[in-house]
């Protein structure tokens, strides 16, 4: 009788079941902002740059899927349905983040945040803590220029003056238009620009400030010259009024 030859299949290989966090492919972007979120926030955290600090972080977080964490202190099965997180692994990152976020925080403002807990709450009480005094240097910013005046600066270190005021506007968060720009510029000049600022208000198309920028420079040459000519031919009926008075 023949033998019939039977086909064993191999043993099933026992392997280690994928982590939930692996499952999602949490662990590239975290492990990313783990190592790198202090080198791509350069500047920690301080009184003087937040509105930068604050920027640069929502990006980074944003750009990672992370940024639901600076918006909830928990995970909620009903508003991240459609994503791939779960409660467990969202407490798991959320507490990567604390300590990745803190590590962008100076030692000064370091206290005010050690006793909370998720990114949230960080989040959020840095934010009530610099924004009202952020406010205050924005509009102490805008005073200065709108008082801004060119007196006995060159017209490059004029422009250079409003140019470090209008920065500093933009660095703390806010914005100013062109056209206040302009306006403040123009308000600024002595007497001798009367003529240049009547043009320029009376343009019809919307000037740029690198175009206005060049129109001064080039203005204040002009007004030297005719200076420097009206001082030449006022010299010589002096020196013969001298000359006689002298005889």
């Amino acid at each position: 009788m023949a033998s019939s030859t039977s086909h064993s299949s191999p043993p099933p290989t026992i392997t280690e079941a994928p982590s939930q966090s692996s499952k999602q492919g949490l662990y590239p972007s975290l492990k990313f902002i783990i190592a790198h979120l202090k080198t791509l926030v350069p500047h920690q955290l301080s009184s003087e740059n937040y509105p930068i600090w604050r920027n640069q972080i929502v990006k980074l977080f944003k750009a990672n899927g992370f940024d639901k964490f600076l918006e909830s202190s928990v995970f909620q099965d009903q508003e991240n349905q459609d994503s791939n997180y779960t409660e467990h692994s969202w407490g798991f990152t959320d507490q990567n983040l604390v300590a990745a976020l803190c590590s962008t925080i100076s030692a000064p403002v370091l206290p005010y945040v050690m006793q909370l807990e998720t990114t949230c709450e960080i989040w959020q009480a840095l934010q009530t803590r610099f924004q009202s005094a952020n406010r205050s240097k924005v509009m102490q910013l805008k005073n200065e220029l709108h008082n801004i005046a060119m007196k006995n600066m060159s017209m490059q270190n004029y422009l250079t003056e409003v140019k470090k005021i209008v920065d500093n506007i933009a660095s703390a968060g806010s914005s100013i238009d062109t056209e206040d720009i302009i306006l403040h510029i123009l308000n600024g000049l002595p007497p001798s620009y009367q003529s240049f600022k009547t043009t320029v208000r009376t343009m019809q198309s919307p000037l740029k400030l690198d175009n206005l920028y060049a129109m001064l420079i080039s203005e204040e040459i002009h007004i030297q010259a005719d200076s420097m000519r009206s001082a030449t031919h006022q010299e010589p009926p002096t020196a013969l009024y001298a000359y006689r008075g002298h005889g």
